[in-house]
């Protein structure tokens, strides 16, 4: 069995570093522990999303169009965008090794926005950090 959402230091996490223990409490009751075997697909690139994953141990590999653009390894999390925007994924995410990871739904994440704003605040603040980054990219 997974190690439960007490077992990791969601404070560690960047996109909730700046919540309170109160709000902490919240989001660990929106997460699932799962454990995940190695070659599992998480997420699938072109697929609308319905889960959020934070990696407790383990590592996985990003793909886009075929191709490998980052490894993930604990403290890593993924899946927000396609929570956010509703549109299909723009990579996919597969286990590497075996992993631990914590899972929200996208119920339990729209609950969360609504209920903790630190979190919108968090999100919205590493969209602009993934926008200028692309922005650098392409034209940098």
């Amino acid at each position: 069995m997974a190690p439960g959402p007490d077992a990791t230091d969601l404070k560690s996490i960047w996109l909730f570093s700046g919540c309170s223990g109160s709000e902490l409490r919240k989001i660990r009751s929106s997460l699932d522990a799962v454990s995940v075997p190695a070659g599992k697909v998480l997420v699938e690139e072109g697929r609308i999303g319905q889960e959020f994953f934070i990696i407790v141990d383990g590592r996985a590999a990003v793909t886009r169009n075929g191709r490998k653009v980052a490894t993930l390894e604990g403290g890593s999390h993924f899946g927000e965008l396609a929570l956010l925007d509703r549109r299909p994924r723009s990579a996919s995410v597969v286990s590497e090794t075996d992993m631990d990871v914590l899972v929200m739904s996208q119920r339990q994440f729209n609950g969360l926005l609504e209920s903790v704003p630190t979190i919108a605040r968090k999100l919205l603040s590493a969209l602009a950090t993934r926008l200028r980054e692309a922005d650098a990219k392409a034209f940098g």
